[in-house]
C-alpha cells in the first residue's frame, strides 16, 4: 500500500509540474487569461443573431452595372455615418468586376453613390479600406487576383497608387502569381498586410511607408486545417484590435470543388504571426454558406456583417454586455 501510494504520488506530482509548464507556457503566449480561464474569445465576437430584415444589402440585378455582387465588401463607421465598399460585376465568371459605393445612416439601409461604378475602368474586387488622420487607403484584388491600392481624401474620389511590391523575407521579389484578399492594418509597429497564395494560407509582410512590403517569415502565419472547415481553402478579411489582442475574421471552405460552401472563423494573436483558432468555428453553420466577415462597432456593440454574394447583418445575442468601442 505504502508503495502503491508513492507512486500515485509521483504520478500525481508530475503532472501537476507538466501542467504548471504548459500553463506557463501559454502564459508567455496569451498573458494570465489563458491560465484563469477568462476566454480568448469573448462573447461580443462570437456570438451573434441575424437580424430579421436579412439581407441588408443585395446586387441591384439585371439590366445595372451590378447584376451580382462578390467577394469580401468593406464597411467602416464613423459618427452618424455608415460607409460600404463592395464589388459588383455583371454575374458573368471572368468578366471585369468593379468598385461599389454605398451610406447609410444606420446600417441596414442604404443608398447608392449615383457615381457607381467608382474607377470605372478598374478591375476591383476583394476591397480593404483604412481611414488614417486624412487619408484614405483601399487595397484591392486587381485582375488575376494582383493586389493594388489607391489613396482618396474623401473614401470616394480615388487615385491608383500601383500594384503592392511584396517581398520575400531577404528581401526578394515574391514569385508571381496571385496574391490574395489584401488586408491591412495599421499599429505601434507600422503598416501590417495579410494575404493569401491560392487560398492556401496567410502570410504577414510589413511596411514602414507603404511602398515595400517584406514578409515576416516565408511560410504561412495561419494555415489550413486541421479542423474540416479550413482543409481546402482560407482568406482573411479584417483584423481588429481589442482588448489587448488582435482578432481576425477570415472565410474557410473544405468543399473541393465548385459551387463551394463557405463558412466564416475567428482567430486571436498578441503579435500578428503566431495565431490560434476558435475553438467555436465557423460561427454559422456549412449550410449557411456565409463568409467574407466583417465586424462594425456601432457605438455600443460590435455588429458582424456578411458581405459575399448578399450582405446579411448579425447583431449580438441578448444578454452581452455592451464592449467599449476600439480606439
Amino acid at each position: 500500500m505504502a508503495l502503491f501510494s508513492g507512486r500515485w504520488h509521483n504520478l500525481v506530482t508530475s503532472r501537476i509540474c507538466w501542467a504548471f509548464v504548459l500553463c506557463l507556457g501559454l502564459g508567455l503566449v496569451w498573458g494570465p487569461a489563458s491560465c484563469s480561464g477568462q476566454d480568448l474569445f469573448p462573447l461580443e465576437l462570437t456570438k451573434f443573431r441575424p437580424h430579421p430584415r436579412n439581407p441588408v444589402f443585395t446586387a441591384a440585378g439585371e439590366g445595372t452595372w451590378e447584376v451580382k455582387i462578390r467577394e469580401r465588401g468593406f464597411i467602416l463607421r464613423e459618427g452618424d455615418l455608415w460607409r460600404l465598399w463592395y464589388t459588383g460585376y455583371d454575374g458573368t465568371r471572368g468578366h471585369p468586376v468593379h468598385l461599389g459605393y454605398a451610406t447609410s445612416r444606420d446600417g441596414i439601409e442604404w443608398v447608392r453613390h449615383p457615381g457607381n461604378p467608382l474607377l470605372a475602368e478598374q478591375w476591383i474586387e476583394d476591397v480593404c479600406v483604412v481611414h488614417e488622420g486624412d487619408q484614405w487607403y483601399l487595397f484591392a484584388e486587381g485582375q488575376n487576383d494582383v493586389p493594388h491600392w489607391f489613396t482618396s481624401p474623401d473614401g470616394v474620389t480615388w487615385t491608383r497608387q500601383g500594384g503592392l511590391d511584396v517581398r520575400l523575407a531577404d528581401g526578394t521579389p515574391v514569385p508571381p502569381g496571385p496574391l490574395g484578399t489584401p488586408t491591412v492594418i495599421r499599429t505601434a509597429a507600422g503598416w501590417n498586410l495579410l494575404y493569401e497564395r491560392q487560398d492556401a494560407g496567410i502570410w504577414l509582410a510589413r511596411s514602414p511607408d507603404l511602398r515595400v512590403w517584406t514578409n515576416v517569415r516565408d511560410e504561412p502565419v495561419l494555415a489550413r486545417g486541421p479542423e474540416p472547415y479550413d482543409t481546402q481553402m482560407l482568406g482573411l478579411n479584417q483584423v481588429i484590435e481589442h482588448a489587448g489582442r488582435f482578432y481576425a475574421i477570415y472565410h474557410g471552405t473544405r468543399t473541393p470543388e465548385r459551387p463551394r460552401l463557405w463558412t466564416t472563423n475567428l482567430a486571436v494573436s498578441r503579435d500578428l504571426v503566431t495565431w490560434k483558432k476558435y475553438p467555436g468555428n465557423p460561427l454559422f453553420s456549412e449550410a449557411e454558406n456565409k463568409s467574407s466577415g466583417i465586424w462594425v462597432h456601432d457605438g455600443r456593440q460590435f455588429r458582424l456583417y456578411t458581405t459575399h454574394e448578399k450582405i446579411d447583418l448579425h447583431l449580438p445575442m441578448a444578454g452581452i454586455p455592451e464592449s467599449p468601442a476600439p480606439k
